[in-house]
Parts: structure tokens; C-alpha cells; sequence
């Protein structure tokens, strides 16, 4: 053998050897892993397989509500002027960072706090304490504390945000985040306790799945009361009260918010069933059939009203039928679905023509998507629920409306709920906005309004540098 073919040889035996050493360690750890794997396969039961799964998929629709953010502060932006966008998007983000503070520190304990009564909730705040003290565990929702806090606090976010969209182009900035976490903090907590946390609401018989009323109609109604006492943007009606247009200044970023939102929306639904089971994709479907019909609806209504199909219109109409059917996802059919978005997208274009013969200024039409379609969705359940009620122990607990042989009794339950949540939330707001007003003003100067939001708030632009339309100093700039 050559002297090199010798020297191969001795050199891969020794190689050899010391991968045969390196090999017993790791052998030793496969072996340990392999026992621990084994032992803990022996205690692990499908209760623990499943506890995990509900965490996992909750979160994820988490993270979808949470990104729903940006949906509104597309849309928001997309149908304010151009002087106004950095406003609103700062609105959008402080906001949800503000709301989550106010959630964190009281509003999860108001809400959820078992400690409480039928009205308020009472526990730790800043999220103290075990997870029974809010309802959760094994004997109650079985979901880990930090997953539901998550959850919970994009809810809230989200009916704050709806506030910035019908307060637009004239509210200080300062006095829409002191709003915000009073809403977040105090008055959205509040009413969720009456049917989520338990309350009274909820003893009653209310149904309200994800939200309309206790997310969208309380958001709607705060941002009512604040477009009211803001009064009217600066050229919106003329002297004789006729309407004037001031429109939106990029429709392509309102389109992408409206289908961002679209996608969140199905972690707002199906998300709120708080487990991954089998309701979770029958959930989507009406979720996904009410936006569809909504924004058909809105499409061919604004069509036949005004002559020409209105692209800001279409997307109204797709979050009509998403708030409309928030309500009754899972108690309803695919039929009940189809109907009450339809019906929420021809109510979202004659809400926006009344809010505007009444003087109610709201820029992107906040009020008419998730107040007016709000209401509808929550009545809509004491009309369309079949009794499809995965979540009140079958058919014993089901919900009927009166189309499907329930009588009138679940539409009283529905009536007095949105009644309720909506008056105590209209008296809130009210003290709120009046508070705000007495301190400070609430309103930026007409100096500033005709500038521009973004100049006499913020310092900046959000197109800087590109060309704008001075034209019409009152509406374009």
C-alpha cells in the first residue's frame, strides 16, 4: 500500500473513533429525551391537547383584531383630506397604545372582575391576581389569563378607534386620548360586564356574540356625542344648510383598510367563541355572506340614489354587513346572514344622508356603519336566529327569533339591551365630552382647522413634498 493510501487509512480510523466517542453523549441525550417524551406522553391528556389549542388559535385572532388597527386607520385616513392624515394616523396609534394602558390598569377588572356584581366587574387591577379571579379556569373559560387580557383588549381598542373616524379634522389631539381612555378605561368595561362579564345583561338573555352592541354601538354612540358637540367641519353646509362635499383624498388606501379590516374581522367572529372547535368555520361563513351582501346592497343603493356607483359607499357597505352580522354569527343561518347584511347596506346609505340633514358631521361615516348597523344587527337577532346556539348548552338553550317560531320574546330581550348599553353610554360620553369641553375647548381654532391638522398638531406633513390642490382653501388643502 503507497505511503499515502497509509496515511488515509490511520488518519480516517482515528476520525472514526472520535466519531464513535461523540456519538455515546449524544446517544445518552437521545435516550433521555426519548424517556422524557415518553413519560410525558403518558400524562398528557386530549383536555390538556385542547386547553393549548383554544390558547393558540385565541391569540391568533388576537393578533387579527389587533391588525384591524391598521384597517381603521386606512380607511379613516383614506377618507379625510390630505391636511389631516398624519393626525388621524397618529390618533389611530396613540389610541390603541392609550386604550390598552386604561384596559390594563381597570377596565379588564371592571369587565371581567369576579369579584363584582350584576353591573360592575371588581378584581386586581394591572391584571393581578390568579386567573379565577376573572372568570377564567377550570370552571369558567378555559383560556390562560394573558390570552384572554390579549383578546379582550383589542375589543376595546377597536371601539375607541371608531370614535377617531367621526371626530376628524377638528378635534384636538390631546383631548381625543383623554377620551379614549376614559371610554376604554371606565364606560366600554362597564357595559361589557353587563353581558360578557356576567351581568345583568347576560342573566337576561341578551345576545350579542362579538359585538355588535357591546363593541360597535358604544364606540358609535361616543362617537355621536362627540361629532355633536364638535360641531360641523369648517365649510361642510352652506348658509341655506345645504351639504357640501369634502372628500376623501386616497380611495386606494380606504380600499386596502376595508379589506384589511375584512380579514380582520374574521378574528373579531370567530375568534369570540374563545375555543377552536368546529363553530370557529361555521362562524366565518355568515361573517364573510354579511360583508358580501352589505357592500352589494350599498353598491346598488347608492347607485339608484345618486346615479353612480360610490366606491366610498362599497366599503361602508362591507363593514355595515360585518358589524350587522357580528351580532348573530353563530345563531344564525347562512339565509339570516345574507338578509341582514343586505338590509345593514341599504341602511348605511340612507344613515349617512339623515346624520348629514341633521348636522351631524362625520367624516368617514362611523356613526352610520357602527351605530346604526349596530342596533340592526343586535334586533336582527330577535328576527333571524334559528336556533343554531352552539354556546347555551344546546338545543335546551337554543335561540329562536321570530322568523323561526321564537315569538317576540328574544326580540324584547334584544330591544331592551341596546337600549340600555346604549343610554348609559350616550350619559358617559356625555359628561366626558362636556368635561373636555369646559377644560380645554375640545375644538383646534379655525386658524388651525384651515391649515391643517397635521401642520398646527403635529409639525409635519404626510406628503411632503408632493404638489397639493390650493384651489379651495376650505375643503382641498
Amino acid at each position: 500500500m503507497p505511503p499515502f493510501d497509509r496515511l488515509v487509512q490511520r488518519l480516517m480510523g482515528r476520525v472514526g473513533g472520535w466519531v464513535r466517542l461523540a456519538c455515546i453523549p449524544l446517544a445518552l441525550a437521545i435516550l433521555a429525551v426519548w424517556g422524557l417524551a415518553a413519560h410525558a406522553q403518558e400524562e398528557l391528556t386530549a383536555a390538556d391537547v385542547q386547553i393549548t389549542l383554544n390558547n393558540i388559535w385565541v391569540l391568533i385572532a388576537a393578533f387579527l383584531v389587533i391588525f384591524m388597527n391598521a384597517g381603521f386607520a386606512m380607511v379613516e385616513t383614506g377618507f379625510a383630506r390630505q391636511k389631516n392624515a398624519v393626525n388621524i394616523l397618529a390618533k389611530n396609534l396613540i389610541g390603541f397604545a392609550l386604550a390598552t394602558l386604561g384596559y390594563w390598569f381597570i377596565g379588564f377588572s371592571l369587565m371581567f372582575g369576579a369579584n363584582g356584581n350584576a353591573w360592575v366587574g371588581w378584581g386586581n387591577f394591572f391584571l393581578a391576581g390568579p386567573p379565577e379571579l376573572y372568570g377564567l379556569g377550570p370552571d369558567g373559560i378555559n383560556l390562560y389569563k394573558d390570552t384572554f387580557f390579549l383578546f379582550q383588549v383589542a375589543f376595546a381598542g377597536t371601539a375607541a378607534t371608531i370614535v377617531s373616524g367621526a371626530v376628524a379634522e377638528r378635534i384636538k389631539f390631546v383631548d381625543f386620548l383623554i377620551f379614549s381612555l376614559l371610554l376604554t378605561g371606565i364606560a366600554y368595561p362597564i357595559t361589557g360586564h353587563w353581558l360578557w362579564g356576567g351581568g345583568w345583561l347576560a342573566e337576561l338573555g341578551f345576545h350579542d356574540f362579538a359585538g355588535s352592541t357591546i363593541v360597535h354601538c358604544v364606540g358609535g354612540w361616543a362617537a355621536l356625542m362627540g361629532a355633536a358637540f364638535l360641531g360641523p367641519r369648517m365649510g361642510k353646509y352652506d348658509a341655506e344648510g345645504r351639504v357640501n362635499a369634502l372628500p376623501g383624498h386616497n380611495l386606494s388606501i380606504a380600499t386596502l383598510g376595508c379589506l384589511i379590516l375584512w380579514l380582520g374581522w374574521f378574528g373579531f367572529n370567530p375568534g369570540s367563541q374563545l375555543a377552536a372547535d368546529s363553530a370557529v368555520p361555521y362562524i366565518a361563513v355568515p361573517t364573510n355572506l354579511g360583508a358580501i351582501a352589505g357592500g352589494l346592497a350599498a353598491t346598488f343603493t347608492a347607485w339608484i340614489v345618486n346615479g353612480k356607483p360610490d366606491l366610498s359607499m362599497t366599503i361602508n357597505g362591507i363593514l355595515a354587513g360585518l358589524v350587522a352580522v357580528t351580532a348573530g354569527c353563530y345563531v344564525i343561518g347562512y339565509g339570516g346572514a345574507f338578509w341582514i347584511g343586505l338590509i345593514a347596506g341599504i341602511l348605511v346609505v340612507f344613515a349617512v344622508s339623515f346624520f348629514d340633514s341633521i348636522k351631524i358631521d362625520d367624516p368617514v361615516g362611523a356613526t352610520s356603519v357602527h351605530l346604526v348597523c349596530g342596533v340592526w344587527g343586535t334586533l336582527a337577532v330577535g328576527l333571524f336566529a334559528n336556533g343554531n346556539n352552539f354556546t347555551q348548552g344546546g338545543a335546551e338553550g337554543a335561540i329562536r327569533g321570530l322568523f323561526y317560531g321564537g315569538g317576540f320574546s328574544q326580540l324584547g330581550i334584544q330591544i331592551i339591551g341596546a337600549l340600555s348599553v346604549g343610554l348609559f353610554t350616550v350619559v358617559l360620553s356625555t359628561i366626558f365630552w362636556l368635561v373636555l369641553k369646559a377644560v380645554s375647548g375640545i375644538r383646534v381654532t379655525p386658524e388651525e382647522e384651515l391649515k391643517g391638522l397635521d401642520i398646527s398638531e403635529h409639525g409635519m406633513e404626510a406628503y411632503s413634498g408632493f404638489l397639493k390642490d390650493t384651489t379651495d382653501m376650505g375643503s382641498s388643502i
